[in-house]
């Protein structure tokens, strides 16, 4: 049993009339009896009465005009979500973030690329910024939103935001009612930090900028995400550096003070395996690219 099989019984079954059901399908009726007489082989019954008065539907052919017309409309369904994937606007994205990009733009990205992709399904993953290379080297992920200064090998990137350090201290620490802060003035204090394990090219580069102004921090909590970072603070327990969106969290207990002087920047970069680049990332990726310069 073919498709085309399928039609020409739908086709014969509106008409009941071989001569008008070949001119719409703009054929012969040779070829017609034929297609009709090996769907009947197939299905093992006559699906058709032919006599005198012209053609009839048997039971069996009344009962197959739903199953039939059903069998259509799948394989036009699939073969339209077979373009649409293929054009990227069917299907889903495996999007990693680390957490502050949810005070970064991120969920207006998100709502944006939605409401003009409908068909296609974002699956958000929130994990750490090395988390997210392992995943995208082993193609668990389709993109990712990651921090660090430096783009690996083998991946491709899109620079989302570049933002300065801030103090972040207890909102009823004496500092917190300081316009600037001069680094050294948390030289004695407990600080809280991004473990090494999740962001080794900022731990060490808190490390260094404190190193710079002459003191060692005491870390005494090594955290995994940044909003904890602040949310130790918030608690009285610690200072710390942290990136300025976080300013953007409402966190209550915390105060952001700028510094006085530049730090080194922290970046953050949409990326994704180079070379691997279906039509949905491309897509989403263009999102990103005309929302990277309103983020920074």
């Amino acid at each position: 049993m073919e498709f085309r099989h399928l039609r020409y019984f739908l086709v014969l079954a509106e008409e009941l009339h071989f001569g008008r059901a070949a001119q719409r399908l703009a054929i012969t009726q040779p070829p017609l009896s034929l297609n009709i007489q090996q769907l009947e082989a197939s299905v093992g019954t006559a699906l058709f009465q032919r006599n005198s008065r012209g053609v009839q539907l048997t039971a069996a052919g009344q009962a197959f005009v739903p199953a039939a017309r059903a069998l259509i409309d799948q394989a036009g369904q699939a073969a339209q979500e077979a373009r649409d994937v293929a054009n990227g606007l069917l299907g889903h994205l495996q999007i990693g973030f680390a957490g502050t990009l949810l005070h970064l733009g991120l969920p207006a990205l998100l709502q944006r690329f939605e409401a003009d992709h409908p068909r296609l399904r974002l699956v958000l993953h929130e994990l750490s910024s090395a988390e997210q290379l392992v995943d995208l080297g082993h193609e668990r992920l389709d993109v990712g939103f990651v921090h660090t200064p430096r783009v690996p090998p083998g991946f491709s990137s899109v620079l989302v935001s570049r933002q300065p350090f801030v103090a972040c201290v207890p909102a009823g620490h004496a500092l917190a009612r300081r316009r600037k802060l001069h680094l050294a003035d948390l030289a004695d204090e407990s600080f809280a930090m991004v473990s090494r394990t999740v962001s080794p090219d900022y731990h060490e580069r808190l490390l260094g900028l404190c190193t710079d102004h002459g003191f060692a921090p005491a870390i005494r909590y090594e955290l995994r995400h940044w909003l904890s970072v602040a949310s130790v603070v918030s608690q009285g327990l610690a200072v710390a550096l942290v990136p300025a969106a976080l300013r953007q969290s409402g966190l209550a207990g915390a105060a952001f003070v700028p510094l006085d002087r530049p730090t080194p920047p922290y970046e953050t970069r949409c990326l994704w395996k180079t070379g691997r680049e279906p039509v949905a990332l491309v897509a989403f990726l263009e999102h990103v690219r005309a929302m990277a310069q309103p983020l920074e």
